[in-house]
């Protein structure tokens, strides 16, 4: 199994976007990382092979940003995302995945994930996931987002938490279900963007929810 786990967080250049790779096929496996790689904001400073590898060593190198396979051997890709995203400064973690399933695609987002891209993903698709993750988006492949803006489409509030939701909310949240990061919000709904992190804040409030990913899917009811 091969694995690269030589350098720390530390030691990427001040700024950088420092990122990891769980993929079990090591041709896909390289050609993330040469893609990666050639992005000078960009550090790779790790790459496994399962999520078991992963999960030793993602935890003490802490990336800020993690590119996650779906179907790994032994640990699922979405069991390892959900317990490295349980604790505090948990990396952002783009799922990647030759599946359109929803099941798969909500499962993925509840347990952690902020990204979603179908394998293969070009190099400007990837490049752009990453910095867009980064910068508080959540991004996703076009039928990916219409798959979820669909499932958006067919819920109904289930709950009395969501029923307190105002107009102005469910918009907010209705975006951020699309892929949209803060300030594309706050453009889209012609506001500030500290009256979009107020809106958040409430939503948060009302569905008794930590994170961007969990209020969106409580809201769709994934």
């Amino acid at each position: 199994m091969e694995e690269r786990t030589a350098k720390s967080a530390e030691s990427a250049p001040g700024g950088k976007i420092t990122l990891c790779i769980v993929e079990d096929d090591s041709r896909i496996r390289w050609g993330l990382s040469t893609i990666l790689q050639e992005e000078p904001d960009f550090e790779c400073i790790g790459e496994f092979a399962s999520g078991e590898e992963a999960l030793k060593h993602i935890p003490v190198l802490k990336p800020k940003v993690v590119i996650m396979d779906v179907n790994l051997p032994g640990m699922s890709g979405i069991d390892c995302v959900q317990r490295l995203t349980a604790g505090e400064n948990a990396p952002q973690v783009i799922m990647l995945t030759v599946r359109q399933d929803s099941e798969i695609i909500f499962a993925s987002l509840a347990a952690g994930a902020c990204g979603y891209l179908l394998k293969p993903p070009t190099a400007s698709q990837l490049v752009d996931a990453v910095r867009d993750v980064f910068s508080g988006g959540a991004p996703m492949t076009a039928s990916i987002a219409r798959r979820v803006a669909q499932s958006f489409k067919k819920q109904e509030p289930k709950n009395q938490q969501l029923q307190t939701l105002t107009p102005r909310e469910v918009e907010v949240l209705e975006l951020l279900a699309k892929g949209f990061a803060y300030k594309e919000v706050a453009a889209d709904l012609e506001i500030s963007y500290s009256t979009v992190q107020r809106h958040i804040e409430s939503i948060y409030r009302k569905l008794h929810v930590h994170s961007r990913t969990h209020a969106v899917t409580k809201f769709l009811g994934a």
